[in-house]
């Protein structure tokens, strides 16, 4: 990889990865690890990873094939006593990391992990989500969520996960694009053939956006039931 810090654009990716277990029902990390290799990009924001407060655990095992930190926030329980939730990958320096509950009462588990990083002169503020499957869910979860990012002028925020919005003119996309500036609608689920626009990535300021494409590779394809988004942003 490319000195981060070097670079004109940063690079930042989301995805969600689905335990590992690809389109074929088939559990591999070797082929995520890959696809993340592939991608190439200094942070990247993961979904639905396993993750725990040790290194014994999916997020450390793919933050060491491409030597990256990484932090994670776990949300549920899984199966053997392994936890699962959201993770960053980051091969840039951290100065601060904070969580925030988005979970509902009687729903799935949710959460947002925030991370302050430094790229160069630039202070950044990464937010990674995994939003609710209902739409009252995703609503409660967006107000809480733009309550507790709120906003600094100072400090460009990037904002991305498995938003879950399949609905172009719900809501939650609504709130958020009016916050963030619009998100491109890229398909992502499911991965064999995408017709949702699940993942997303915004940043604020939102002219820092230059480019979002998803990975549609047939290792990408294999990999997870959503394909990977990637976007470069230049402040």
């Amino acid at each position: 990889m490319a000195n981060p810090l070097a670079e004109d654009l940063l690079r930042v990716a989301t995805w969600n990865i689905h335990d590992a277990k690809g389109w074929d029902g088939r559990r591999n990390l070797d082929r995520v690890a890959d696809v993340i290799r592939q991608i190439d990009a200094p942070l990247v924001g993961l979904q639905e990873v396993g993750c725990g407060a040790g290194d014994d655990c999916d997020v450390a095992a793919l933050a060491k094939c491409s030597a990256y930190a990484w932090y994670a926030l776990p949300t549920r329980g899984g199966p053997e006593g392994q936890q699962h939730g959201n993770a960053l990958l980051t091969m840039l320096p951290v100065e601060d990391v904070t969580t925030h509950d988005l979970s509902v009462p009687h729903r799935e588990p949710r959460g947002a992990l925030e991370v302050c990083i430094r790229w160069g002169r630039h202070r950044l503020r990464v937010v990674v989500t995994h939003l609710g499957l209902r739409a009252g869910e995703r609503r409660h979860q967006v107000e809480r969520l733009l309550s507790v990012v709120g906003y600094d002028p100072l400090v460009p925020t990037i904002l991305l996960g498995d938003i879950n919005e399949w609905w172009l003119w719900g809501r939650p996309l609504r709130w958020l694009h009016r916050r963030f500036g619009t998100s491109p609608a890229v398909r992502t689920f499911p991965s064999r053939m995408p017709v949702l626009a699940l993942d997303r990535l915004w940043v604020d300021p939102p002219e820092a956006l230059t480019a979002v494409f998803s990975v549609r590779t047939p290792e990408a394809r294999a990999a997870s039931d959503h394909l990977p988004v990637v976007a470069s942003f230049r402040f």
